[in-house]
């Protein structure tokens, strides 16, 4: 009973070790702080915007008319369907939108779909290559959805500033949403009004950023506890054979409907941006 107990208890920690060592960031310097890296972050946000440019940019310079290719194709509805929601959303005139949109979704999919790869491949190759850590979806680390969405962020400020000038830009921080017609009125309701507004700009890029990570920490974590099934299963057990089936049917299920989740949350972090950049357009 007590080899049994011992047993359990060194199990236990090891999913616990197994949990924990997956969830750890390569960072640079190794103590926790404001300015450590991620150094995995860093690198697979690097990677994949490059392939993001590369993939567009070679896509648009090998384009034809006649007999499109497939990827083509793909690109060229994608980048349709993006241009009509912008245009139904966004009500101003700005050549920056359609193609920021199109960057959004395309970069934020990609940071998501990285998700998809087995928990053990690269971090096993990373450990093979002397890594101790490696974690490989950047948009399950805060830091990469936070600097995205303060991005957004800046350029809602910039597009306010643009299509409405300075005077209209700061006259609506005091002036709304509780409106007055006296000037004595006006001034009282001011500082209500300048708290409410920056309430509601500091709330965007939080929710952004919040909505965006813990979808993709979730899903991440999910994934990682699926393998824990079978963590230091022997093929002389018969439950083995059990778990081994029930973590195959989890996979699967879970795989199918994060791939629903992956093109969601890059979907709806594309659109927030696009009517938050519409809404500083226009004028209250």
């Amino acid at each position: 009973m007590l080899q049994a107990a011992a047993e359990h208890e060194s199990s236990s920690g090891s999913m616990t070790e197994y949990i924990v060592h997956h969830l750890h960031h390569l960072r640079w310097p190794h103590e926790d702080g404001f300015w450590t890296l991620n150094i995995d972050t860093l690198f697979f946000t690097f990677v994949l915007s490059a392939l993001f440019c590369l993939l567009f940019i070679g896509t648009a310079r090998r384009a034809k008319v006649e007999n499109p290719g497939k990827l083509q194709s793909f690109i060229e509805m994608v980048v349709v369907f993006v241009d009509g929601l912008v245009k139904e959303t966004f009500h101003g005139t700005s050549k920056l939108i359609a193609p920021l949109a199109i960057t959004i979704f395309g970069l934020v999919f990609l940071f998501n779909f990285l998700d998809m790869l087995p928990v053990d491949m690269l971090p096993a190759a990373g450990h093979a290559a002397g890594l101790k850590y490696l974690r490989i979806v950047p948009t399950a680390d805060l830091s990469t959805t936070l600097g995205m969405a303060l991005c957004v962020f800046l350029l809602i400020q910039y597009f306010g500033l643009k299509h409405k000038g300075p005077k209209v830009f700061f006259g609506e921080m005091v002036s709304a949403p509780f409106h007055a017609h006296g000037l004595g009125a006006k001034i009282a309701l001011a500082p209500a009004n300048l708290l409410l507004r920056l309430i509601e700009e500091a709330v965007r890029p939080v929710s952004l950023s919040l909505r965006l990570f813990g979808n993709m920490y979730a899903g991440e974590l999910i994934f990682i506890l699926i393998a824990v099934m079978t963590l230091d299963a022997t093929l002389s057990h018969f439950s083995t054979y059990l778990l081994g089936f029930g973590q195959f049917i989890a996979g699967f299920l879970w795989t199918a409907f994060h791939i629903l989740v992956i093109t969601l949350q890059a979907f709806i972090f594309m659109m927030l941006s696009v009517v938050y950049l519409s809404m500083a357009a226009e004028r209250h």
